[in-house]
């Protein structure tokens, strides 16, 4: 039985070998990834498409959009179409992500970052028109362990407490570890998994101070009336949209439309206070808003002069802003 089985195969692969090995080069060449992220023009994203607010209408007369790059793995065709097709730039993997970190790993650590950008956003943007907002939870995932750390954290793990002490934010984690000495240990409680788990980190020095190595970011937990939905596409991800999220969930709960028929797309980071932060891929997300008919974009102060650069280069027919506030953004788009 086993030799009629063997005889078979064998066969098989005589009279097709030719047919296996191009199946084998097909694949190779489609799905083997080089060490290479190809960065092209993007797209925008109607914002007023993705806002819900319980018992309100859209009435908004032109659109808040969200600009955003394309990123392509490094797979052989894709690097070979790069070379053709304008404005698809290779760029090495390693530029994008950490030591030992894998795009794929990158793209989950944004999914994060894109979950900080909407609550960010929300906050702000309840705060500033002026409605209710009550948070409920603050959750503090580490997204960052230094090669020098010396501790048993892992990424994602939920911070709770160190020595004890509920630290909110990553300044004031800080300021606790420079009331320390170097060698140090602290005790860090955290959520893995569902359950809870002692680590600890040992404090080490450097030019900027004392540290333990990791960082963490905050997302959190609300509830707000009106209530408000944000949806995403699992293809997307990032904290780049949070200026333009924050401008869409103000426009859709406040009492005047700040679009005036305008076609406006942006970028840029928010945090809660309302700062406007550096993004990359600024061309690319500049000639994908302009490829849409941008009449506005936004984006932060720091990325204005390649901007402008961009523009005059690519003779392109858009106005462009650049913020340093949430607040700067409103008022440029309220009078004028």
């Amino acid at each position: 039985m086993f030799n009629k089985i063997y005889d078979s195969i064998k066969n098989f692969i005589i009279n097709n070998y030719k047919f296996l090995i191009a199946w084998i080069i097909i694949v190779i060449l489609f799905f083997y990834e080089l060490p290479y992220v190809i960065y092209t023009p993007g797209g925008i994203v109607n914002l007023e498409e993705r806002i819900v607010v319980d018992g309100e209408e859209d009435v908004t007369a032109g659109s808040l959009n969200m600009s955003y790059v394309s990123l392509v793995k490094g797979t052989i065709p894709m690097l070979l179409l790069s070379f053709v097709v304008p404005n698809w730039d290779i760029l090495p993997s390693e530029e994008i992500t950490r030591e030992d970190e894998s795009v794929d790993d990158l793209l989950e650590l944004e999914k994060l970052y894109m979950k900080s950008s909407i609550d960010n956003a929300t906050i702000l943007a309840f705060r500033e028109a002026g409605k209710e907002l009550n948070i409920t939870r603050e959750v503090n995932n580490i997204v960052y362990i230094a090669d020098e750390a010396e501790t048993d954290l892992e990424m994602y793990d939920e911070l709770l407490s160190v020595d004890e002490k509920n630290l909110a934010t990553i300044d004031e984690l800080r300021a606790y570890v420079n009331t320390l000495n170097e060698g140090d240990t602290v005790s860090i409680l955290v959520n893995r998994d569902g359950k809870e788990k002692e680590c600890s980190a040992k404090i080490y020095n450097t030019s900027d101070g004392l540290k333990v190595g990791i960082s963490f970011l905050t997302t959190y937990e609300y509830e707000t009336t009106p209530e408000i939905e944000v949806t995403t596409k699992n293809s997307e991800s990032g904290s780049s949209g949070g200026l333009m999220l924050s401008l869409a969930i103000y426009n859709a709960i406040a009492d005047e439309d700040i679009t005036k028929g305008r076609t406006i797309v942006g970028t840029g980071t928010i945090d809660i206070n309302g700062n406007v932060g550096e993004i990359d891929g600024v061309k690319y997300k500049l000639l994908g808003a302009n490829k849409n008919n941008a009449e506005i974009f936004l984006c932060p102060m720091e990325n204005y002069e390649e901007a402008l650069e961009v523009k005059e280069e690519y003779d392109l027919d858009v106005e462009i802003h650049g913020v340093a506030t949430f607040s700067e953004a409103l008022e440029y788009l309220m009078n004028n």
